[in-house]
């Protein structure tokens, strides 16, 4: 039944304007009345195709959901908000990590070009994932569309699409940075760091090769290691010559919590912090093979 009403939904219109009412309906009821407990452990149950123990957690995703559950620091707020998260990293390494910022505003109606700077920067919002904005050339750019997706942009609540609590109470803002180049004007490696109970486990690597997404995982010793975690690994890169350094900056910023991803770049031989991250694609996405589920979990004391 299932199979036929997505298939009336997805290849007819008429289907198409008789159902989309109701699952309007379904997904407010989803998304914004359904309980948290429930929404998770049938998002859970949906994503992974296993049952979510939240009494005896044995698994990374299990864990994530724990915490999202039960470890409910403010400090994860602040350190959530892409904005108010620079004083953080301030205060814990240094103001020479952070990402310049060009400028920070809550109206879309500041966003024009006079306000912006003729080199490369990325607009981008402090409440949610997704939906930047990177300009290369701004007089490129259509900037009445731009100002109207990002005013849609501020009236939402990223909470409610997965239940991650951190984001509820954020207070919504643009942010602008200056855009991370590498020497061949490509966007820089992203190197997240898995700290588990304050200590680096794993590392891995995001690339983009012709516009395609691409992780790899390492140990800490910079071996390979044969695992996917929501997208597909592609050759192996060389170990980069600041890696401790690396490491110690993540490890400083992973001692106020049970567990964080720790995001850094490196542009030529400076390192910048990206973001701290503490329920990695919300704690729904498998692991491939399935077992890492379980290894990443064993890492985590709660």
């Amino acid at each position: 039944m299932r199979r036929f009403i997505n298939r009336l939904y997805y290849e007819t219109t008429i289907g198409h304007v008789l159902i989309h009412p109701l699952k309007r309906l379904y997904d407010i009821y989803r998304h914004r009345l359904l309980p948290e407990k429930i929404f998770i452990r049938r998002t859970f149950k949906a994503s992974l195709d296993y049952d979510l123990n939240l009494e005896n957690p044995k698994t990374i995703n299990e864990k994530i959901q724990w915490l999202q559950l039960n470890d409910r620091n403010p400090l994860h707020t602040i350190c959530t908000d892409k904005y108010a998260v620079r004083k953080y990293i301030k205060e814990k390494i240094g103001e020479q990590y952070l990402i310049p910022l060009v400028c920070h505003t809550t109206n879309s109606s500041d966003i024009i070009p006079e306000n912006l700077p003729d080199y490369p920067f990325i607009i981008k919002t402090n409440h949610g994932n997704g939906g930047h904005l990177i300009v290369k050339d701004k007089s490129k750019i259509v900037w009445k569309s731009v100002q109207k997706k990002f005013k849609k942009s501020l009236k939402s609540n990223y909470y409610y699409n997965c239940r991650e609590w951190q984001y509820k109470d954020i207070k919504p803002r643009i942010v602008v940075e200056k855009l991370l180049l590498d020497e061949n004007s490509n966007i820089p490696y992203d190197y997240k760091f898995h700290c588990f109970n304050g200590e680096v486990k794993f590392i891995h690597v995001v690339r983009y090769i012709s516009n395609n997404r691409r992780i790899n995982f390492y140990d800490l010793d910079w071996n390979f290691v044969e695992c996917e975690w929501g997208s597909r690994s592609n050759g192996v890169i060389k170990q980069p010559e600041m890696l401790n350094k690396m490491k110690s900056l993540a490890e400083v910023l992973a001692e106020d919590f049970q567990y964080v991803r720790v995001d850094l770049y490196i542009v030529g031989n400076k390192i910048y912090f990206g973001e701290l991250t503490f329920s990695p694609l919300a704690g729904f996405q498998p692991l491939i093979p399935s077992e890492w589920d379980r290894i990443f979990g064993d890492e985590l004391v709660l």
